[in-house]
């Protein structure tokens, strides 16, 4: 599905409708497929228990008098395992707004929801609930969120609302698959996995193990593409097995990865069960290599610091880049908030909030329409460095490679599309 200028007929047609205000209730997508189909049952749930009179809002209202006010709505994992990426994600937004608002762009940026991020959770449910309320404020755009399973089925909700989505580290490859008004400034998982098997073969690792989430669209989506380009890259995959989101015990599945002789394991999960599986692993009697996606990032580490040797983690950026951008960034972040919620989810919201900003620039305009029509095939240089928006509304980025040295990220080298060496 590509990404194109919206042509006038288009944009007075969505300009009426937002003039007369639509539904969000969801209906379930005839499209095969679990993603798919998981994503419409999650919209169609939610949907049934929200307020019908909630209506997409009028196109002119969130420019504000003088049509340079960017209203944005923001939802992301506030409670939760996963809630230090929710806190990264606000300090990140409040640092973007208030640099924006302080300086010379020509736009301001409003938060809807008094600034703050509403909280999904980490659950599709609950993110479709967040989305509804936030458009009853009348936005622009929705920026989230960081998991893929909870950003398909809002994806799906925005594409049908007409409603611009900007995806932060939602890298399941049919995010912005589900409509042209919807992006994402984070690389989807068909790259990442093709970085991950590139790094492996690299290194010189021949037998790769995977053990994956079944009950997740990210970790799934990982999964598939790291196997697939294992394969063509030369590495045999000897062993796959599965476990769930939920899973504490991963004795069995590594007891296998040992059995089977592999020298490396991939692990395409999220941070809360890392430390469960890497000290599972090592227990079994495995020494080889230990990898997983972006989503370790922000992995404690406590008490399991020797296990996390020979690790190694994609992400959408190291905060030991030395480039201006991340550079600035870092600083600014670590002088106001630390480095605890120091994590990639508080760099690409952070890339977001900025990049809307330029959409406005580059359409003349702060309503919806013209924030599509100026995210189209942009150009951008931020903390997740400098890339162009494909014709999905993908962004063709480098990958950082990170590993541990006792226990603490350590930032090994970055890959370009390209596959070379930065």
């Amino acid at each position: 599905m590509k990404k194109r200028l919206l042509p006038v007929t288009l944009i007075t047609a969505l300009t009426a409708a937002f003039l007369a205000g639509c539904g969000s209730s969801a209906q379930q997508s005839a499209a095969g497929g679990s993603t798919a189909a998981a994503s419409s049952a999650a919209t169609q749930d939610a949907s049934a228990t929200q307020d019908t009179s909630s209506t997409q809002a009028d196109a002119s209202a969130p420019e504000g008098e003088d049509g340079k006010t960017i209203k944005i709505g923001a939802y992301g994992p506030i409670t939760g395992g996963s809630a230090v990426y929710g806190e990264g994600a606000q300090n990140a937004i409040a640092m973007a707004v208030e640099e924006i608002n302080d300086g010379d762009s020509g736009y301001k940026v409003e938060i809807v929801n008094g600034g703050k991020i509403v909280d999904d959770g980490g659950a599709a449910k609950q993110a479709i609930n967040a989305y509804n309320s936030l458009m009853k404020e009348g936005p622009s755009a929705i920026v989230g969120s960081f998991f893929s399973s909870v950003t398909l089925p809002v994806a799906e909700q925005a594409s049908k609302d007409n409603m611009l989505l900007l995806a932060t580290g939602a890298t399941n490859k049919d995010v912005t698959l589900k409509g042209s008004t919807i992006f994402r400034n984070c690389f989807i998982d068909p790259y990442q996995g093709k970085m991950a098997a590139q790094f492996a073969k690299e290194k010189g690792w021949t037998k790769a193990a995977v053990i994956y989430a079944k009950d997740d669209d990210y970790s799934n989506g990982l999964k598939d593409a790291f196997i697939e380009n294992a394969e063509a890259n030369g590495i045999e995959v000897v062993y796959v097995g599965e476990c769930t989101t939920k899973d504490t015990d991963f004795s069995s599945q590594t007891s296998q990865v040992v059995a089977k002789g592999a020298d490396f394991l991939f692990y395409p999960a999220f941070l809360d069960t890392v430390p469960l599986l890497v000290g599972a692993a090592r227990d079994a009697g495995f020494d080889g290599a230990v990898m997983g996606g972006d989503g370790w990032d922000g992995t404690d580490t406590a008490g399991f610091e020797d296990n996390f040797e020979n690790c190694y983690f994609t992400n959408h950026y190291s905060s030991e880049d030395t480039a201006p951008a991340v550079v600035n960034f870092v600083s600014k972040y670590t002088e106001k908030y630390g480095t605890e919620s120091l994590n990639a989810c508080a760099a690409l919201y952070y890339d977001a909030i900025y990049m809307l900003v330029e959409a406005a620039k580059n359409s003349g305009a702060s309503d919806t329409v013209s924030l599509v029509n100026g995210m189209t095939g942009m150009t951008f240089t931020g903390v997740g460095g400098t890339f162009t928006m494909d014709e999905n509304g993908d962004p063709e980025k480098s990958v950082a490679i990170n590993t541990f040295e006792g226990g603490k990220v350590k930032w090994l080298m970055t890959l370009s599309p390209e596959g070379t060496k930065e």
